[in-house]
């Protein structure tokens, strides 16, 4: 069930599966990220965390500019603080926007999975 559809993301629920989605298209603006931080709060207060697998789809992501791409490690640790079971991240089909994740998830310590596209999880 997707319970939020923007144009720049979507978060999903698929309670059989106890999944969330969570799929970044292109990148959020900083004026759009009140709202995304809104959403998600939203979307993740529908679940028991601690039963459910959060999967972050970067798929479709952009490279960010690098003054953003700076704090995107402490991004990823936002979403591993929320509480859920498991965690996966699918990486960014774009090479730069893969290398700004892969970069980043060196300087955290990231207790998440990362899969290279979204056939690769294997909760499916």
């Amino acid at each position: 069930m997707i319970v939020v559809d923007k144009e720049k993301y979507k978060m999903a629920i698929y309670e059989a599966k106890k999944e969330v989605h969570v799929q970044v298209i292109g990148f959020i603006k900083a004026a759009l990220v009140e709202q995304y931080l809104k959403d998600l709060e939203e979307t993740v207060a529908r679940v028991q965390k601690n039963t459910y697998i959060l999967v972050f789809d970067a798929t479709y992501q952009s490279p960010l500019p690098s003054k953003v791409s700076t704090e995107l490690g402490e991004t990823l640790m936002f979403y591993a603080s929320l509480g859920f079971k498991e965690i996966f991240i699918v990486n960014p089909a774009s090479k730069i926007a893969y290398v700004q994740v892969r970069n980043a998830l060196e300087t955290v310590n990231f207790p998440g999975t990362v899969v290279d596209n979204v056939s690769q999880l294997p909760i499916r």
